[in-house]
C-alpha cells in the first residue's frame, strides 16, 4: 500500500494477576483493514487490546500509534489519542449516569483531555445529529442509555466513534449478547461505515463465520501469536485445531454473506 501502519507492535508481553497473559506479540494493521483477533477463552485478547490502548502496562515490547511511540505507561500524544475509538463488551456508565443518547455522543465529538472550551455549540450540535442519523439512531436522541436494548446501544456506541473522524476502531467482543440479527444489522453497519470513515479496525471476535466474512487479517492468539495471514490461511481446519483443541467445531451463522471491500 506505501503508507505507514496505523498500529506496530513489536514483542509485546503483558502480564495480568501475576501470569504471563501475552508472550511476545508482533503483528501491523495496514491502513483502512479490518483485522480479527481470535483464541479460546483465556487466550489474553482482551489483555492484548489493554495493552495496545494504554489501560494495561507492558512487560516488554513496544507499541507505536500512526507513527507514534507509546511510554511506558501507556502514554500517546492527544493528537493520537484523538484518533482512536473503542467498542468494549458493555458500557460501565449504563448503570451509573442517566445521560441521554445525545449526551453520550456529544462526549465522542470532544477531544481527549478537559478541554471545556468545546463542550456545547452549533458544530457539536449538527455533529451529533449527524452520527445519530447514519446509524439510525436519531429517534434515540433523548432516551436515557440504560433504557436502550443490545442492540441500540451498539448502534449508539457506533453513533459515538463516528460523531467526528477518526483512524483506528478498537472493538473487544462489541457483538457480545447480540442475537442472530441484531448482530448481523451491527457488522453491516461497521462495515458501511469502515468504508466511508477509512477506518483501519481491529476487532476481538469468537464468531468465526463473521469473520470469515468481513476480515482481511486474522491473529490467532493463545498466549502467543500462533498464526497469522488471511482468513483462509489462518481459519484452516488444522490451525483451528492447533488454536483451539481437536475438537473444535468452527462457530457459524447462516447469514446473508455481505460484499467485501477489496483492500489489495
Amino acid at each position: 500500500m506505501g503508507q505507514q501502519p496505523v498500529v506496530q507492535v513489536q514483542d509485546l508481553s503483558v502480564q495480568r494477576d501475576g501470569q504471563l497473559a501475552v508472550d511476545g506479540v508482533s503483528f501491523q494493521l495496514e491502513p483502512e483493514t479490518d483485522t480479527a483477533l481470535v483464541g479460546p477463552n483465556g487466550a489474553g485478547k482482551s489483555t492484548l487490546v489493554a495493552a495496545l490502548l494504554g489501560l494495561l502496562p507492558r512487560s516488554a515490547g513496544t507499541v507505536q500509534i500512526l507513527g507514534q511511540q507509546m511510554g511506558p505507561a501507556g502514554e500517546l500524544p492527544r493528537s493520537v489519542r484523538a484518533q482512536i475509538s473503542y467498542l468494549p463488551q458493555t458500557l460501565a456508565l449504563q448503570g451509573r449516569f442517566p445521560l441521554t443518547v445525545a449526551e453520550f455522543v456529544g462526549f465522542g465529538f470532544d477531544p481527549p483531555g478537559p478541554n471545556l472550551a468545546w463542550l456545547g455549540g452549533r458544530r457539536r450540535s449538527q455533529a451529533v445529529a449527524g452520527a445519530l442519523e447514519r446509524t439510525a439512531c436519531s429517534d434515540l436522541a433523548e432516551r436515557l442509555l440504560n433504557e436502550l436494548s443490545g442492540g441500540q446501544l451498539k448502534r449508539v456506541l457506533l453513533a459515538f466513534c463516528v460523531v467526528r473522524p477518526r483512524q483506528l476502531l478498537v472493538l473487544d467482543e462489541a457483538q457480545a449478547g447480540l442475537d442472530a440479527p441484531s448482530s448481523e444489522q451491527f457488522q453491516q453497519l461497521l462495515l458501511e461505515l469502515r468504508r466511508q470513515e477509512g477506518w483501519t479496525v481491529l476487532q476481538v471476535s469468537h464468531d468465526l463465520d463473521m469473520v470469515r466474512r468481513s476480515s482481511d487479517q486474522v491473529l490467532c492468539l493463545n498466549r502467543r501469536l500462533r498464526c497469522s495471514g488471511s482468513p483462509d490461511h489462518a481459519l484452516s481446519s488444522a490451525r483451528l485445531a492447533e488454536l483451539y483443541g481437536a475438537n473444535v467445531v468452527p462457530y457459524r451463522h447462516q447469514h446473508h454473506t455481505p460484499s467485501k471491500e477489496n483492500h489489495g
